[in-house]
């Protein structure tokens, strides 16, 4: 494989429009799913500031500084508790006919707990009851090889856990549910609808484009803070703390830190992130005008990103995806720092099937970050370049393409991009959704010399 540095020019592929909107249907088949994959008389949701992916995924409604839960139980009932700050945030939440309640100690402390202080008794209130079942779902579940006793685990606090497992007693009982949500394959999660989709487009152009306005606006004098206020934040929500890091040569670069006062110079490392629900973008590189060492690895690593390209297809095995990428690097005398690849959703990372011998499929409808770092890099350096793709048979496309037919046309003109400019022939299963789509320059003073394959 050729790969050359080229200068191409980074076109316009449509106006957004609107925010597109998930509509209350998407949103109760969503939570029904839930609760019949479950099997159990209550599937209760956890979420906190942190952690709201799956809570938002099932309501449209995410907690604001402090914790909440989604039950869903029997007969229908769906009943949202909130601390004292989110009970009218609440009114935002798209699930229809969910009953809200409110359990102050939910709430951030020294806050008022003289009306209804208790957990225990709002879920009572729900119908929660002894002899119950109910499937607990956290941020996030344990692998066997992780805890002797990972069944039984559950990534909620253990004071609430043990409320539920009160509450029950011992003719009922208590279960992690969390890979009803969130397993990297079979998880309703892991697959999303056109709708989301949609939503999904709207946010990874946005994010893509800020962060392409950081990237080509930098300048010499510039600190951290001047690159970064580039960006033109809107006020999207936002999945991650926005990144901006650089150093010097033999200086370690730390990429998840905020901006500061620091003036990059001349043939530093530079690395930014920007981050929204459902779509991340990063690139990474030298704040210099050329460089022929660095060239070398930079080569390496595009590559690697094709590899992605080529290997990814719907039906692929996550292992062999992984397997493929990891040995292009291997080519270069690089690794990847994390998984190349991975879910996402409001939250960056949901889970992951690209891993060493996962035999876990791609499926239509899955949305992932193409999150190939790579290891290890001079001190002083960084190379990156992040965006999402989502996969997409040819039932979902046209489905896209009738509802969204603006989406459509700007992932196919994407494509076409990625063909025509940069050499790279992407699958009809690809939705690439960024408006910098494998528009890697290793450059930052130069932005528009990009690596392209040819």
């Amino acid at each position: 494989m050729t790969i050359s540095l080229k200068q191409v020019a980074l076109p316009d592929f449509g106006a957004l429009g609107d925010q597109p909107q998930v509509p209350a249907s998407v949103y109760e088949a969503r939570a029904r799913a839930a609760y019949d994959g479950a099997g159990m008389d209550w599937l209760a949701v956890y979420a906190d500031r942190e952690h709201f992916g799956n809570i938002v995924f099932l309501t449209g409604f995410e907690p604001r500084f402090e914790e909440a839960f989604l039950l869903l139980g029997p007969g229908g009932k769906r009943v949202l508790i909130t601390g004292n700050e989110s009970e009218s945030y609440a009114a935002l939440a798209v699930l229809p006919d969910l009953t809200v309640l409110r359990a102050q100690s939910l709430s951030l402390m020294a806050q008022d707990r003289t009306q209804e202080p208790r957990l225990a008794d709002r879920l009572r209130d729900a119908g929660i009851k002894a002899g119950d079942s109910v499937g607990l779902v956290g941020w996030k579940y344990l692998e066997a090889e992780e805890d002797e006793d990972a069944a039984s685990g559950f990534y909620v606090p253990a004071v609430y856990s043990r409320m539920f497992e009160r509450i029950v007693g011992a003719e009922g009982k208590v279960v992690d549910a969390t890979r009803v949500l969130m397993h990297p394959e079979m998880g309703l999660r892991a697959v999303i609808d056109v709708d989301q989709i949609a939503a999904f487009e709207w946010a990874a152009a946005r994010c893509s484009t800020m962060l392409w306005d950081i990237v080509r606006g930098v300048r010499e004098g510039d600190s951290e803070f001047d690159a970064v206020s580039r960006m033109g934040y809107a006020g999207d929500p936002l999945n991650v703390h926005t990144m901006f890091a650089s150093a010097s040569a033999g200086e370690g670069i730390i990429g998840l830190r905020s901006p500061t006062a620091r003036k990059p110079r001349r043939g530093d490392g530079v690395t930014t992130a920007i981050g929204m629900w459902g779509a991340l973008s990063s690139r990474a590189g030298l704040f210099d005008e050329a460089n022929e060492d660095f060239l070398v690895p930079a080569k390496a690593y595009f590559e690697a990103l094709v590899t992605w390209y080529e290997t990814a297809d719907i039906g692929v095995a996550g292992g062999d995806l992984h397997a493929a990428v990891v040995g292009k690097l291997a080519e270069g005398g690089l690794k990847s720092a994390l998984n190349p690849g991975h879910l996402t959703g409001h939250e960056e990372w949901m889970h992951s099937p690209v891993r060493p011998g996962s035999r876990e499929k791609l499926r239509s409808g899955m949305p992932f970050q193409i999150d190939v770092i790579p290891t290890p890099m001079k001190a002083g350096w960084a190379l990156n370049c992040e965006d999402p793709v989502t996969l997409a048979d040819a039932v979902l496309r046209a489905e896209l393409k009738t509802k969204y037919p603006a989406v459509a046309e700007r992932i196919e003109k994407r494509r076409a991009f990625m063909r025509d400019e940069l050499g790279v022939d992407v699958k009809a299963n690809i939705l690439p959704l960024s408006s910098t789509p494998l528009y890697l320059p290793p450059f930052w003073l130069k932005a528009d010399n990009v690596l392209v394959r040819g």
